[in-house]
């Protein structure tokens, strides 16, 4: 601030500041070229895909391997969809990092199918982190669709009728950052 008033005259300060950080900390947004080197970065993101989206949250707490399949995805493409497990409780304690729940496959199979917008999980990972595989982020991000990891709150959303958004900053060569998600429900 000191210096500000040097080059702006006295009582005219500001501040700025200067981040290091790793760009999976806290909740954040993984795009393709977090998966793949060939895949689209943060400044290929189309926002469509994550600014006020059309939203459902799925509640399917007390599920580790979460599936999903046609009947749960009717009529989603072009929708968020926020997979409520209520594991978001344990952040901060070692619990969080064991066990956690995670979609399979085949729920990244279904929700490709369905044409969603973007998906996203109140847990650790999409995945399970039992072993190094990684077919969820790995199908999802083939087919460009945005994921979503670290969330919380969903327990204060309903099933549907609300939208959703969770955008990065547009950084070349990063394939995944924080974002400052949030749910706008009707009045």
């Amino acid at each position: 601030r000191e210096a500000a008033e040097q080059i702006y005259g006295p009582g005219l300060t500001f501040q700025i500041g200067m981040v290091t950080m790793c760009t999976n900390t806290g909740t954040y947004l993984d795009v393709p070229f977090h998966r793949y080197a060939d895949g689209h970065d943060l400044t290929g993101l189309d926002l469509a895909r994550v600014a006020d989206v059309p939203a459902i949250c799925l509640d399917r707490t007390g599920v580790t391997a979460i599936d999903l399949d046609a009947d749960d995805l009717r009529d989603t493409s072009g929708t968020a969809v926020l997979i409520r497990t209520d594991h978001a409780r344990h952040w901060g304690t070692d619990a969080y990092l064991t066990g956690h729940p995670h979609l399979t496959a085949g729920a990244a199979h279904a929700l490709v199918d369905a044409g969603v917008a973007c998906v996203g999980i109140d847990s650790l990972n999409i995945d399970s982190t039992a072993t190094g595989d990684r077919p969820v982020h790995s199908i999802l991000l083939a087919a460009e669709i945005p994921i979503i990891e670290h969330l919380t709150g969903l327990d204060r959303l309903p099933a549907d009728g609300f939208h959703f958004t969770a955008v990065p900053p547009k950084i070349a060569g990063a394939g995944t950052f924080t974002v400052r998600a949030y749910a706008v429900l009707p009045d």
